[in-house]
Order: structure tokens, then sequence, then C-alpha cells
């Protein structure tokens, strides 16, 4: 297991390196100079002499293998430089803004994980009556209901007219709660479906029709065989979609004023603040790259034959 997990991490290393190869390259082809960024960001008229100057000042008039390559210094010491906009060191902004994001995605994810798990297996059992038909009716409007369309909804039913949760900020648990469930619904429509799609593949295996001959009762063939092969694809998708929940909470946090990533990027955009974009784009590469290791972990530990096939590929 060990073996396997190093081959994931030095996996790791070109992707990367390629991600922020990319994201350096595409802000400096952008028509707008950073000098000029940096200018107006600072309400400096832009002229040849201050131009020049701050050109200087950032290492833009260096060639750009001597920029990536001192970029590239500066993150592998979490050095992500100073933010053109509020002047501040940028590991400063992420560091109070970063864990709000974080609570946010993973209690999204929790949420997602712990509501389909249960519906996808009384989907399965229960085919084609009652809970299986409100499952496929969830699975339909999480599919279609837009994000923001949905946080309104939720702010309009249970803040403005329940008065249950508030509706904007991050002080207590409560301020998680309507956040967490916009983000979590389409996933929980995702998770379900691919569970109950995974169980009822799994009930024609022979291990399973040996463990029902063998006289063992549902929930226990349900539990200790069928959902150790159902899971996987949910695990891979868990997987791939925590990058795009970190990515994602960018209007969820905008509608309910969430000082997070999402505004904090959105901003940096609005007054071209390089730094600030291109940490954004070298944290997002990393979320993805460990959600996908996390998974292919989980996935070895169910199945031990991965791992084995990776020996062989040796």
């Amino acid at each position: 297991m060990c073996v396997y997990v190093l081959k994931r991490l030095i996996m790791m290393v070109p992707v990367l390196l390629g991600a922020t190869f990319v994201s350096f390259l595409l802000l400096r082809v952008t028509p707008v100079d950073p000098a000029r960024a940096y200018l107006s960001a600072s309400n400096i008229v832009p002229t040849e002499e201050t131009i020049a100057a701050v050109r200087a000042q950032l290492g833009l008039n260096q060639p750009f293998w001597t920029q990536y390559g001192h970029w590239l210094w500066q993150i592998g010491r979490l050095d992500f430089g100073t933010s053109f906009f509020t002047k501040l060191p940028v590991s400063r902004e992420l560091a109070a803004r970063l864990p709000i994001t974080v609570t946010l995605a993973l209690t999204s994810l929790a949420i997602a994980i712990l509501v389909s798990i249960p519906l996808g297996i009384a989907s399965a059992l229960r085919k084609n009556r009652l809970i299986d038909h409100v499952c496929r009716l969830l699975a339909f409007l999480g599919a279609s209901l837009p994000q923001f369309w949905l946080a309104y909804l939720l702010i309009f039913f249970l803040s403005v007219k329940l008065d249950w949760f508030p509706l904007q900020g991050t002080d207590t648990w409560k301020h998680y709660v309507l956040p967490s469930c916009t983000l979590a619904f389409a996933l929980i429509a995702t998770y379900s479906r691919l569970l109950r799609t995974g169980l009822l593949e799994a009930q024609e295996e022979p291990f399973v029709m040996y463990a029902k001959a063998r006289g063992l009762g549902k929930l226990t063939v349900v539990g200790r065989h069928m959902m150790r092969h159902a899971i996987r694809p949910v695990v891979t998708a868990a997987g791939m979609n925590l990058g795009k929940l970190f990515a994602g909470t960018v209007i969820v946090e905008q509608i309910f004023a969430m000082p997070g990533m999402g505004g904090f990027f959105l901003e940096s955009v609005y007054h071209r603040d390089y730094p600030v974009i291109q940490s954004y784009v070298f944290i997002m590469a990393v979320v993805f790259v460990i959600g996908n290791l996390a998974a292919d972990g989980i996935q070895a530990w169910l199945d031990p034959r991965l791992m084995q096939a990776a020996r062989k590929g040796d």
C-alpha cells in the first residue's frame, strides 16, 4: 500500500508542474501588462518611467524562464508574493480565507456522502417502488436546478419565511448549513444513482449469490459484500468532485456573503491581481491532485487487485 501511494505521490509532481506552467504562461500572454495592472490597482497613472520601474521591481524585465523559476522557488517556500490590490502578502490573505472554503467544501461533501448512501441502498433494495421513484426525482432535480436558484430558494423558505438559519456570515455552524446543502444537493443526486447502479450490478455477481446461498441476511450481504463493490464509483466521483467543490464555492460564497476564496478570486480577476490568480490556480491544482490521490488510495484499499496490477506493471 505504501509503495502504491508513493508512486501516486511521485506522479503528482509533473501534474503540478504542468498546472503551474500553464497558469504562469497564460497570464503572461494576456494583452494586459502586469506592470500596468499593478499601477492601476495602486491608482497610479501609468507612464513610461513608472512602468519601467514597476517592471524592474516585479522582475518582469527578466527572461520568461527566470521569472518562472523564481516563482516556483517562492511557491516551494510557501511565498505567494504580494497582492497588487491589497498590498498584503498573498499567503496571509489565503490563511484568512482558505479555512472558510475548506470547511464549506468538506461539509458539503460529507453531507452528500451521508445522505446519498442510505438513499442509494434504499433505492436499489426497493427497485421501481416509491423510494426509487423519489430518488429518480431527486436525481433529475439535482442535475437540472442551477446552484444559485437553489440557494435563493433555501434563503427564501428557510431564512426569510421560517427564520431557521442566518442569511450571511461564518460566525456559527448554522451559517454553513444553507450553503453546504446548496453545494451538496447535486452531489447527492449523482452519488445515490451511482450507488444504486453499482448495487444492482453487484446483485448478479457470483460472490453475492454464494453469500445468499450461505443463508446470510440481506443487510449482511449488502453491507459486507455488495457495498465494497458498489461504492467504488462513488469514491471515484467524490475524489474528482473535491476540486470542483472548491472551485464551485465561488457563486455560493458570493450569495451567502462568506469571506472565502471565491470572493477573493473574483476580486483578483476584476483588479487583474496576478499573484492572487496564480496562487488560486495552483491551490486548485493541488486540491484536484489530492482528491484523486485520496480516491486512488481508497480504491486500492477496497480492491487489492489494483495494487497487484501496479506491482505487475513494474
